[in-house]
């Protein structure tokens, strides 16, 4: 399999038929045939339904369809980038739903004034979830909960952020876990960071949760706990921009609990200029929260979201 049969199939399926996807190839239409057929027999599946006049996309066909033009697209963006070394193409990035939500809307905002060439694309999902996509190779960089021990990933402190545990406004103050051995814990799937960072918390204090109930947005989180039902851990920075946040209370963590690090990660072998580019934006824009080229290393694995 190889770009130009990857080219040919892309083609037929947009028009329906090898005569024209020919014609825009500046090819002889049996050299189509041959090569889709070749193309077929390598992957083992009809990607057509061949009728009489036209040609049809086959389910199998559909699905392949959507990877074919990712791999096009990438084969361009990574011809431009080494063309001009500047910014461009296609840019998968990730990232946790807290940062989403605080501290890209601006960035994001002056990534695509400063680089319009750039077609930048958001993923959220938990760290864990993003930090599989960036080894995987699926998306380009991520801004995750680490730092991220694997020898493939490199990368830097983005943002400097603190943690708090909330309760309703009535709780009795939460001095250590077993102040809240009674609460419903309220957090993002098991592949969330700062779940397990609230886990630690409750194992350190030789606490075992009372209950863990997986909510899925922050605003479920402090609705839930609002009403009484538990309690949660969430960035400050979060806290702060939600609304219905004077129905809750912070308690404040040990100092091993409640400070944490957002890191820009990348693949080591694919530091692009849409990565650099990310990186130094950081930089400029958050001045206070000083980059630390700290190399990754893979005695430890990253489990996070958040």
């Amino acid at each position: 399999m190889d770009l130009v049969q990857l080219r040919m199939f892309c083609s037929v399926a947009e028009t329906g038929s090898v005569a024209r996807a020919a014609e825009q190839l500046h090819r002889v239409p049996s050299n189509l045939t041959t090569r889709l057929r070749q193309l077929e027999q390598e992957i083992g599946v009809d990607l057509f339904i061949r009728e009489k006049q036209r040609l049809r996309l086959s389910p199998m066909g559909h699905n392949f369809l959507g990877y074919a033009q990712r791999i096009l697209a990438l084969s361009e963006e990574a011809l431009s980038m080494a063309r001009t070394g500047e910014p461009g193409g296609n840019f998968a990035l990730g990232s946790m739903e807290s940062t989403a939500a605080t501290r890209l809307p601006n960035l994001l905002a002056a990534y695509h004034q400063r680089y319009p060439a750039v077609a930048l694309s958001l993923i959220t999902g938990t760290s864990g979830e993003i930090v599989d996509r960036v080894r995987a190779g699926t998306l380009a960089a991520a801004l995750v909960d680490g730092p991220a021990h694997y020898d493939e990933l490199n990368g830097c402190i983005a943002f400097r952020e603190r943690m708090t545990l909330i309760s309703s406004v009535d709780h009795k103050p939460i001095r250590s876990a077993a102040d809240a051995s009674d609460d419903t814990v309220f957090a993002f799937r098991t592949s969330c960071s700062y779940r397990l960072l609230l886990e630690e918390w409750f194992r350190d204090g030789g606490i075992q949760p009372h209950n863990v109930m997986e909510i899925q947005s922050y605003h479920a989180m402090m609705a839930c706990v609002a009403s009484g039902a538990g309690v949660a851990l969430l960035p400050e920075s979060v806290l702060a921009q939600m609304p219905g946040r004077e129905r809750v209370q912070a308690h404040r963590l040990p100092a091993r609990f409640r400070d944490t690090a957002t890191w820009l990660l990348w693949r080591r072998d694919a530091f692009t200029p849409n990565v650099e580019a990310l990186k130094y934006l950081i930089i400029e824009q958050f001045d206070d929260n000083p980059v630390n080229d700290e190399l990754m290393h893979p005695q430890e694995c990253i489990n996070g979201n958040d």
